[in-house]
């Protein structure tokens, strides 16, 4: 959502650091706001993507090397650094408060749905890939993402790796009428905030980030500002966690955040640690019908697919092609 000043004729979006040419009926004041740190071209990112790849395969003396998740968690704590120069924290909470509730619900009851679900991601580039998409026409791609039937569409708002934005999210929000996930490395309250005056319907909380108590109070807070969660998990201890946290929705991924292998097996072994209550998505992994008919055997009611979408020429027709998968 692209928040302007009333009465200034050309203004800065606080959330998204960016231009607009018209104020909207009801729109809440901002303050300028800087570029976000750490912007990196095409060729950087594919430089740090070889970087962090050799990183992550020599050995590790545990405290002296980051491993991925690391790198893109203390980025993000960077950007908030960054963001509360411009706009504090009680600021954007009563901004976040003022705006009513959002419609997380909605997102809930798109995954709910009888039947396997999908959860289309918009995504430029990420840390294991480098650039997926050199065009990257997102509005296009999201727009063919609704008109194929997404149930729900995930944006990449991490800018360093992901080479995603927040304006990126805000014009694709403009634009369609399908639940939307933000999907960032939340690491402080303050992104929550911003999620909601952003438009998002839902937020990812991970656990190899945040611990249990922080799960729930965070979850807390997106139910008062009216946003779903999607409490993403890796192992059978995160899995507890965030069943003690009190998820509704529990995302397991398949790909190793610290090392980015994937294994798409492990949405299949940890289903069953999932209560009857909690929706059930599997994260990553996904490359074509087979392994959507793997995840809707183990019984997933939804499926987050992002590279695989990114690259398909057609994405209408191959987004029919998963769905035909989830129901034989």
């Amino acid at each position: 959502m692209t928040v302007t000043v009333q009465s200034a004729p050309r203004i800065y979006c606080e959330v998204c650091g960016t231009k607009d040419e018209q104020p909207r009926p009801g729109a809440l004041p901002m303050r300028r706001k800087e570029p976000a740190p750490g912007l990196v071209t095409e060729k950087e990112l594919v430089t740090e993507q070889l970087r962090m790849t050799a990183t992550v395969k020599e050995p590790v003396t545990e405290g002296l090397q980051m491993t991925i998740l690391d790198q893109l968690a203390e980025h993000a704590r960077e950007r908030v650094r960054q963001d509360r120069r411009n706009l504090g924290l009680e600021e954007i909470r009563e901004m976040a408060l003022s705006a009513g509730r959002g419609n997380g619900e909605a997102f809930y009851r798109a995954v709910a749905k009888p039947g396997m679900r999908f959860i289309c991601e918009v995504k430029k580039a990420s840390p294991s890939k480098g650039v997926i998409d050199p065009v990257f026409d997102y509005m296009n791609i999201a727009a063919a993402y609704e008109e194929a039937g997404a149930d729900c569409i995930s944006c990449l708002t991490e800018p360093k790796w992901f080479m995603g934005s927040d304006e990126i999210f805000s014009r694709i929000r403009g634009a369609v009428k399908t639940p939307m996930l933000r999907k960032d490395f939340v690491v402080d309250e303050y992104q929550l905030y911003q999620s909601r005056l952003m438009g998002a319907d839902c937020v990812l909380l991970i656990c190899s980030l945040l611990d249990m108590d922080t799960i729930r109070r965070y979850s807390g807070i997106c139910e008062q500002l009216g946003l779903a969660v999607l409490t993403e998990t890796h192992d059978e201890k995160e899995i507890r966690s965030a069943v003690n946290a009190g998820a509704r929705m529990i995302g397991v991924n398949n790909r190793n955040l610290r090392d980015f292998t994937v294994d798409l097996g492990n949405a299949v072994r940890l289903r069953e640690m999932i209560p009857e209550s909690c929706l059930y998505v599997s994260e990553s992994g996904v490359r074509g019908p087979e392994d959507v008919a793997v995840l809707a055997e183990a019984g997933a009611d939804a499926v987050l697919v992002g590279e695989a979408l990114m690259r398909a020429e057609d994405k209408n027709a191959f987004l029919q092609r998963l769905k035909e998968a989830s129901v034989h």
